[in-house]
């Protein structure tokens, strides 16, 4: 095997289609694959050394039965009335694990913001734009790849919004 074609297995297929697809070919080398899990936010950050907040997490909704893909910076949580606001929907719920498989071709813990099996609408907190970097799934719960997060938004398609949990 190939160092390229090393690197290359350390994001999902998918997902790395999806990247070739996007003309994003210098990304591949430098997705990171980690021996532990990072399928958590928390667990992404201590295995990069990195703020959590540096961390963009891809987390599925149902909008009135409809899938939505919200991304989020990894220390702040999503306020479901926010997101039922900005899609001007009656109900969201988060999505049960097989929605999630069903409608990006990923296990949750490593859905990549963009790549996904069906076409979603994306909303994208501002936070985000927080960092000059971020970093998200590749695809398994054991690869993260970093990116402007205005790019990242851009490539997934999405709305920014303000869909942050508040503190008291």
């Amino acid at each position: 095997m190939t160092a390229a074609e090393e690197e290359e297995t350390a994001a999902h297929p998918r997902f790395a289609e999806a990247v070739r697809k996007l003309g994003l070919d210098d990304l591949l080398p430098r997705i990171r694959r980690f021996p532990e899990a990072t399928r958590t936010a928390a667990e992404a950050a201590t295995a990069l050394g990195c703020e959590l907040s540096e961390i963009c997490k891809s987390l599925i909704f149902a909008a009135d039965g409809v899938p939505v893909l919200v991304l989020m910076d990894g220390s702040s949580r999503v306020d479901l009335d926010l997101v039922q606001h900005a899609l001007g929907a009656e109900k969201v719920t988060r999505a049960r694990a097989d929605l999630v498989r069903e409608t990006t071709g990923y296990a949750i813990g490593g859905v990549p913001p963009f790549g996904h099996r069906s076409k979603t609408r994306v909303l994208a907190d501002r936070s985000l734009l927080d960092h000059d970097i971020v970093w998200a799934a590749a695809g398994t719960p054991y690869s993260v790849f970093p990116m402007a997060p205005r790019t990242l938004i851009d490539h997934a398609g999405g709305t920014l919004v303000d869909v942050r949990e508040q503190s008291a």
